[in-house]
């Protein structure tokens, strides 16, 4: 039986690591604070109190302990990759995707905006001036692998799901629930980010841990096999609620309600190259997004968030419909006091369109 030291645990993800851990056959001994005990969590393996940001309180909690294996999603990883070494024979770490240069300063390339997609060989940030969380994570998958060579790491995006900190969804959730009947976007909600939903992300760290040769010093780009526009979350979201929620396109200068919901002060897409996800280990979602965002929202409902409550806090939504109200209502007065105007030519989508309101056929019947 393989002895599995998991540090964290108790989190969205983690509780799914853990099951799927155990379920595999794992001897699975969980180190946390203690603080976030949760009823999700199997009842029949250990904890370790411990705080895994204080390496004092590390050592003294694991003794002389030794692990097969130690997978590592909460706490100073770098510390903790270090302190580990001689103390288990495999590593596996969950870091973040602000490693990758431009994931958090799209302003970095020219024209601005991340290449769409961006896989594990693009570069990763290299001073601090150009993105000071990112470079700290980037130098921690270094210090990892300088530890650890065989390791395998595991490169997060936002999560979400039940439990999540940082819930995207709860921005359209409680417009819904305080019956709100328009929601603000911007530039048509068109903007791609890449989300994780949290039973994926888990299933992603297993599946490196289930083909541990092919994962041996590499770092994953991890996230949902299919990337959402945030309009399709809107859409998602308010079908399964049986909701009737207009959208409200405005240009993203002008659409402040809707920065909560893009995550980043710029309309620019966010898109993860996950191919090595799939083909070295053989990853495919175990939850399709769009029943990911409608368990999600569902989720939410029957697990409502206080008003003002820390995750609202780390959103920084403000839910001031009286100012949505007023720039819906100065946006749609612009837009009517606009003159019509005639062109000479109606411009087109171009001849190669074929489809509905394109190029008609050439031929009224097709033949074989």
């Amino acid at each position: 039986m393989t002895r599995t030291l998991v540090i964290g645990g108790t989190g969205p993800t983690g509780i799914h690591l853990v099951r799927g851990l155990q379920a595999r056959g794992h001897e699975v001994v969980i180190l946390h604070r203690g603080t976030h005990e949760r009823p999700e969590t199997p009842i029949d393996i250990e904890h370790i109190h411990a705080d895994p940001y204080d390496m004092e309180s590390l050592a003294e909690a694991m003794g002389d302990r030794t692990w097969d294996l130690t997978v590592v999603m909460y706490g100073r990883l770098r510390r903790i990759a270090e302190f580990m070494v001689g103390r288990t024979d495999r590593f596996v770490s969950v870091g973040g995707v602000p490693a990758i240069r431009g994931w958090m300063n799209p302003w970095l390339f020219t024209p601005e905006g991340l290449p769409v997609p961006v896989s594990e060989e693009a570069p990763v940030v290299m001073a601090p001036e150009e993105d000071e969380k990112g470079f700290r994570v980037a130098r921690t998958e270094e210090f990892v692998f300088a530890n650890h060579p065989t390791a395998a790491h595991f490169r997060y995006p936002y999560a979400y799901g039940p439990l999540q900190v940082v819930p995207r969804e709860w921005s359209i959730v409680r417009r819904i629930l305080d019956g709100r009947r328009q929601i603000i976007v911007a530039d048509d909600g068109l903007t791609l980010h890449h989300h994780g939903f949290t039973e994926n992300l888990a299933h992603a760290v297993l599946s490196g841990i289930d083909n541990p040769e092919a994962a041996a010093g590499l770092a994953f780009n991890c996230g949902d096999d299919e990337v959402l526009t945030v309009r399709q979350v809107i859409e998602i979201i308010a079908s399964e609620l049986n909701a009737e929620l207009e959208i409200v396109s405005m240009p993203f200068e002008l659409a402040l309600p809707a920065r909560p919901l893009l995550a980043q002060p710029s309309p620019t897409h966010r898109v993860l190259d996950t191919s090595l996800l799939k083909t070295r280990l053989g990853y495919r979602d175990v939850v399709p997004a769009r029943e990911a965002v409608a368990r999600t929202a569902r989720w939410l409902v029957e697990n409502p968030i206080a008003a003002g409550a820390p995750e609202e806090f780390v959103l920084t939504d403000p839910f001031d419909y009286v100012a949505e109200d007023q720039l819906i209502a100065t946006w749609n007065a612009a837009i009517g006091s606009m003159a019509p105007v005639e062109f000479a030519v109606t411009p087109g989508v171009g001849l190669a369109y074929s489809g509905p309101g394109g190029r008609p056929r050439s031929q009224a019947t097709f033949e074989n």
